[in-house]
This record gives C-alpha cells, sequence and structure tokens, in this order.
C-alpha cells in the first residue's frame, strides 16, 4: 500500500530473537553444504529494499544484524529484487540463483511443477507455529502429493470497504452490512438517493484494474476467470458466473442509477471519492483504509470493512520458496531467517506493536493474517491492546472472511485483466451492452492469451 508499511517500521534491531529448533542434518561440512571451516552457513537471500528506499533499506539491514547476533551459525548475503519469471530460469541454469527468494503468490504453482524449487517438507514440520498458519495460505505452496516448497509471509483478500457515517444517514446498519449482493445493491440505493452528488457503489474499470475487479466479481458468483482443460489454459468466464457478475453491474448502474454517472475510474479515483465523503462502498482490500485516512485526513473510524458477498473472492499475497540446488544446510537456515522476520511469534509481535504504536503506524488492521487456531487468537489479543484503529469495525470482515474462498490470480493475469477492462468499460458506459457477445468475444481474446501458458 501507499505510504510506509508496518512491516517496514518493524525492521528494526530490537526485535526479540527467536531461535529454531531445528533437528541438524547430516553434512559433510564441505562446501557444497554451505559451511566454512568454522560451521557457519551463508545464505543468500533476496528481498532486500532498493537504496533508492532508504529507510526500507536501513530497517532491513538492521535486521539481518539483529538476526546473525541471534543465529551465530548463520550469515545472510542480502540481495535486492524479487523473483522476475523473465530471467528466473537463467538465473537458476547460470549458478545465480538466490537460496532463499521471494515470490508472490501466483509463481509457486508453476515453480513446483516445473521443478524450480526445494522440497522442505522433512525440514518444515520443525518451524515454530508451522502448524498455525492458516492451511488455505500454506496449500499455495504445497503440490498434489501434499509437499511443502515454501512458507506465506504476507496475504490480502478483497472485501467491501464502507463509510459507517454514509450508512447511518441512509438508515442502514453500520455495524450489520451487506452480506449478499442483492443487500449491496439495496444499501447501495439508499445510499445514493441522499443526493448531493453522493455515489452508492463505485468500482474500476481502466488501466487492468477492472478486469482485476471484475475477476473478484466473478470468483464471488461461483465461477473463475480460467481453467485447465485438457493440458491447457482456456477463458472461463464465458459463463454464467460471468453473466451474473456484470447483470449485477448493470444493473446498479443503469437501473438502479447509484454507481454515478462518472465512469472509467481508477483506484486512484474511487479512493478520492471515499476520502471525499462522497461514496457508500467499494470492493478493496484492508490496506485501502490507511491510504484514505492519512491522504485525505480522514478518521479511521468512519469506516468499516466486510468480506466479500458470495463464495469466494480474489486475494493473494508472498512468500519465500528455496532454491532446488541449495544443501539440507542452507535450507534449514534459510527457514530460520523467513521464520525470524515474517513469521513473527506472538512474544514478538507484542515488541513490534508496541514499537509500531509509538510510531504512528496503524495496528489492528484485519490482514495480513496468516495464522489460525490460538496463535492467531494470541496476536488479535495482542492487536487488541496496542489497537490505535477501531478494530470492531474489521469485525464483519474477520468473521466471515474465512467462510469464503480466497482464489489467486489467473494465469498471464494482467493481460487478461486488459481483455476485461473493455467488458467492464462497456458494461458501466453503454446501457444496451450486450453481455452474452461482450463475454463471448473476450473470451476468445482470452484463449489466445491463455495459449502461451505451459
Amino acid at each position: 500500500m501507499p505510504g510506509i508499511s508496518r512491516r517496514q517500521v518493524l525492521g528494526s534491531a530490537t526485535a526479540v530473537a527467536l531461535s529454531l529448533a531445528l533437528t541438524a542434518c547430516g553434512g559433510s561440512g564441505s562446501s557444497p553444504s554451505g559451511k566454512d571451516e568454522n560451521g557457519v552457513v551463508t545464505i543468500s537471500v533476496n528481498g532486500m529494499p532498493a537504496k533508492t528506499q532508504a529507510l526500507d533499506r536501513q530497517n532491513f539491514m538492521e535486521d539481518v544484524k539483529a538476526f546473525e547476533k541471534g543465529h551465530p551459525k548463520i550469515r545472510i548475503d542480502a540481495r535486492e529484487g524479487q523473483m522476475d519469471p523473465k530471467t528466473f530460469a537463467a538465473k537458476l541454469a547460470g549458478g545465480q540463483l538466490e537460496d532463499v527468494y521471494y515470490v508472490y503468490f501466483t509463481d509457486p504453482a508453476g515453480l513446483i511443477q516445473r521443478r524450480q524449487a526445494a522440497d522442505i517438507s522433512e525440514y518444515v514440520a520443525d518451524v515454530p507455529f508451522h502448524k498455525d498458519i492458516d492451511p488455505a495460505l500454506m496449500k499455495v505452496f504445497k503440490d498434489g502429493e501434499g509437499k511443502t516448497y515454501g512458507l506465506p509471509t504476507g496475504n490480502y483478500s478483497l472485501g467491501l470497504l464502507y463509510n459507517r457515517s454514509l450508512f447511518a444517514k441512509a438508515g442502514l446498519d453500520p455495524d450489520k452490512p451487506p452480506a449478499t449482493w442483492e443487500e449491496v445493491r439495496t444499501a447501495a440505493k439508499k445510499i445514493s438517493s441522499l443526493g448531493d452528488g453522493t455515489v452508492g457503489y463505485a468500482d474500476y474499470s481502466k488501466n487492468n484494474q477492472g478486469g482485476w475487479h471484475l475477476t473478484s466479481w466473478i470468483y464471488s458468483m461461483g465461477g473463475d476467470v480460467a481453467a485447465r482443460q485438457d493440458g491447457r489454459w482456456r477463458a472461463a468466464f464465458d459463463s454464467e458466473a460471468g453473466r451474473k457478475a456484470l447483470q449485477a453491474l448493470h444493473d446498479m448502474r443503469w437501473t438502479d442509477r447509484s454507481m454515478g454517472t462518472r465512469q472509467l475510474l481508477e483506484i486512484a479515483d474511487v479512493q478520492k471519492m471515499m476520502g471525499s465523503g462522497k461514496l457508500g462502498m467499494y470492493m478493496a482490500g484492508p490496506d485501502n483504509i490507511p491510504t484514505i485516512v492519512k491522504q485525505f485526513e480522514r478518521e479511521y473510524e468512519e469506516y468499516g470493512l466486510t468480506a466479500l458477498p458470495g463464495t469466494a473472492t480474489l486475494g493473494g499475497g508472498d512468500g519465500f520458496m528455496f532454491n532446488p540446488k541449495a544443501s539440507p544446510e542452507k535450507i534449514k537456515a534459510g527457514l530460520q531467517w523467513v521464520q525470524w522476520k515474517y513469521l513473527r511469534s506472538p512474544e514478538r509481535e507484542a515488541v513490534d506493536s508496541e514499537r509500531a504504536k509509538k510510531s504512528g503506524v496503524p495496528i489492528g488492521l484485519p490482514q495480513p493474517r496468516l495464522f489460525a487456531g490460538d496463535t492467531q487468537a494470541e496476536i488479535d489479543r495482542i492487536h487488541g491492546r496496542y489497537a490505535n484503529t477501531p478494530v470492531e469495525n474489521y469485525q464483519p470482515f474477520i468473521e466471515r472472511n474465512a467462510q469464503v474462498e480466497t482464489k489467486v490470480e489467473p494465469p498471464n493475469a494482467q493481460q487478461l485483466y486488459t481483455i476485461l477492462d473493455g467488458v467492464m468499460q462497456s458494461v458501466l458506459t453503454k446501457e444496451d451492452a450486450d453481455l452474452d457477445a461482450l463475454l463471448a468475444e473476450a473470451a476468445k481474446k482470452a484463449d489466445t492469451v491463455l495459449a502461451s501458458v505451459k
């Protein structure tokens, strides 16, 4: 999200060192193991911020120093960048790939299929709190046989962000936001009837953002944007779910007139509308709230968040995987680094939360939310203790989001979003748009884009 994130501020040398009780694995101590004559393992990791991000980079390097102090047998060779699909294969073949590398949730399936990531199943069971990581997030890093190839370190999912003040003004209960798309439609009509330029619901339709949101609409209706058929990927949105999504948008835009007359919007436009107090609802992740509060000088108490209606939503996140050529010693050391820096224990979470509150970083937003069970419950209690945002306003999101499946982006997502942008634009700017024709034509274009996916 724009601005300084919590993770950036919390990366400091005063973090509590938490060591892993990983079982020692046999190794000769020779160079292939990664150990030097003193038994120190050096691992290369990426994800270090660029020099242009001075504060982020400083915090990252302070974390490296703190980690090495608490783990004297491990040295971190930190490098800039993330996983780049265009150069990944060449780096792996040339021996230049980091031992521990950053990925988005869209990457693991292909990397696992091409055997470009190490199987860490025999080591990951010893990572503290491993069993408490949300199974849906762990699934991203598993193959069909249940083997594990990485760990999640961040996540998000799209929900419904709403203006609590406008809800109350329209006679709606801010503590009971819409749970179905029909309820969204009803609420949007009531809010737009307030007049004075107030819009009930808004959505994106350009710069690939329209396709991004339409994907989540289709997921929520029980459909897919792309599916694998007979060994190849094909468009899947020319379906009942696709038509229901477009019909809902069309009806709010043209029948109810609850989406306003201004269209061809993108995220900055919609955030400005919400920040001006003239928008009731829009599809968004939790990170939109601090952006609006900071940029438009609003108050956190003005906004609520609930889960997206329907059966599923679009989500994503990030994590780390391991070089398939890495030795067991390097993999174990890499797991210690990833767990220490990104998968914080409740004890370390308390230290970080106290520091974050002093720095004015928002505490209490409902994501990232990596754990389940008792571990997450304890972290929630810690966040509640240090919260500087109204956590009760996000309870509708937390309570129902577990019932909504989070699905990752389709293959060649950005190219598909460009195609789906056109569909969104037609529906929102042409009252007589032929929904079936739009879907059929877009599907033909999408099949061409998907033909290159292996």
